[in-house]
């Protein structure tokens, strides 16, 4: 499951970061790296962005970039 596909309200653990080298490095200085715990604040209406908890402080991530993002 992805980061986009998870339900508001949840919290879930990352797994894994998709993209090439660039791409991951900057997800990752957003704080969003693998066993950290991201809990699904609330979603837009049509999507995107998704608003997150992440390391104690909230966090918009684009669409694109939640769906590269692995959680379980």
């Amino acid at each position: 499951m992805t980061l986009g596909e998870a339900k508001v309200g949840s919290t879930v653990v990352v797994t894994k970061i998709e993209g090439d080298g660039a791409y991951k490095r900057r997800i990752m200085d957003m704080g969003i790296t693998k066993g950290s715990e991201i809990y699904i604040r609330k979603v837009a209406p049509l999507g995107d962005p998704v608003e997150i908890t992440v390391r104690g402080y909230e966090l918009s991530v684009r669409k694109n970039d939640a769906q590269c993002v692995q959680v379980k």
